[in-house]
């Protein structure tokens, strides 16, 4: 294979369905995009029924070029991470990975056009994030679920309204920031810094306002990320988990027993908020976020420091905070079913807690005059926690 059959293949699987995300070479498959969150065959010609081992190593070593620290990193850890543009229109984000003894690679497509805050539509909290002096900012969810998208977003606020220093540690480098009011210095992992954690250690002596970090990945990155929070930062990162208190949880867990008290202290001074992602199937086509908002208050302090019971926990402080921008993601799902944009099945599926949301149909429901569930039993599942 030559790097135009190779182009070829990228531009045929771009064109072949709409709303594609996702690009997928995997060994025994044919081509694959995902489209609106659903995996999707591509022909092309000559036609690629199943791609052998061979064809899928080529694609791979072709985007990897003869970058040495790429091929050792896939060598020794079985998986690398890099960017890759296609005739200077459309980029992607990379990873290459190995699978029983073969090469997988999956292309993320990057936006160029970068998001902002009204065109995407985002709740009016994410202004108010973005006009933060300092502190924690956590954007959290499952891979693909718009973590990248909400971060640029309020990046892009910060760019038109305020004047001020930002450096962001990408892997890689997703939106390219133009200077507006403010100054961009954009780092990718590899070949700007060699790990997230060095990349902050660095950017506390490069005089920031805001420091962009794309994943808090492991507790020294976490510590330091904390203590620039405190010295006058504002930090905007994200995490792999499911929910706020969540959240609060995975932040504890990097740090050892008895250091905790003294994180807890730290996180409850630092957090400003925290936004969890979900992307729902919607109706007509495409997907739609919902989000779980966290705001910073009295009573969240109280349960970082002290911890959840049975009584107060972070999932009934967002349900009753509305009045400060807070809301739960079954909050939000019954906003979008009430608009119109989801199913009622998609509501339940999606759901934190399955019979607050089939209560909320309900009242939805009669409300228009509908006829209402008759389901039973709900009511033991109160006390389960999200399944998320």
């Amino acid at each position: 294979m030559k790097q135009t059959e190779i182009d070829y293949w990228i531009t045929s699987m771009l064109a072949s369905h709409e709303n594609v995300s996702d690009l997928n070479i995997t060994v025994g498959k044919t081509l694959q995009v995902e489209a609106s969150g659903v995996l999707m065959p591509v022909s092309v010609t000559p036609p690629v029924k199943e791609l052998t081992p061979f064809q899928a190593e080529v694609f791979a070593l072709n985007l990897i070029g003869n970058d040495k620290r790429l091929l050792r990193q896939l060598v020794e850890k079985g998986s690398c991470d890099l960017s890759y543009t296609l005739d200077d229109k459309v980029r992607f984000r990379v990873n290459i990975f190995t699978q029983k003894g073969h090469f997988t690679t999956v292309l993320r497509k990057l936006q160029t056009t970068i998001p902002t805050i009204a065109g995407m539509n985002f709740p009016a909290a994410f202004n108010k994030m973005a006009g933060e002096l300092n502190g924690l900012v956590l954007i959290t969810g499952a891979t693909g679920s718009g973590k990248t998208t909400s971060l640029a977003a309020i990046l892009q606020k910060i760019n038109t309204d305020r004047s001020l220093h930002v450096i962001t540690l990408e892997d890689p480098i997703e939106y390219v920031h133009p200077h507006i009011k403010s100054t961009f210095n954009q780092r990718e992992l590899g070949n700007d810094f060699d790990s997230f954690a060095s990349g902050m250690r660095s950017a506390l002596r490069q005089a920031p306002k805001v420091i962009l970090v794309g994943e808090m990945r492991d507790r020294e990155t976490m510590e330091i990320g904390l203590t620039a929070a405190e010295t006058g930062h504002l930090v905007l990162s994200t995490l792999h988990t499911i929910d706020a208190g969540q959240t609060v949880n995975r932040v504890l867990g990097m740090f050892e027993q008895e250091e905790q008290p003294q994180i807890r202290n730290r996180l409850s001074d630092t957090i400003r908020w925290i936004v969890a992602q979900r992307l729902l199937p919607k109706i007509g086509g495409g997907r739609i976020a919902a989000m779980e908002i966290l705001c910073t208050s009295l009573r969240v302090k109280d349960l970082i420091l002290n911890g959840e019971d049975e009584e107060k926990t972070f999932y009934k402080v967002i349900q009753q905070g509305s009045a400060v921008k807070m809301r739960t993601f079954d909050q939000h799902i019954l906003e979008l079913y009430e608009q119109g944009l989801i199913t009622e099945e998609t509501a339940l599926r999606y759901s934190s807690y399955r019979n607050v949301i089939s209560r909320g149909l309900d009242n939805i429901k009669a409300s228009r005059g509908e006829a209402t569930s008759t389901l039973s039993g709900l009511a033991m599942e109160e006390d389960e926690k999200p399944r998320w």
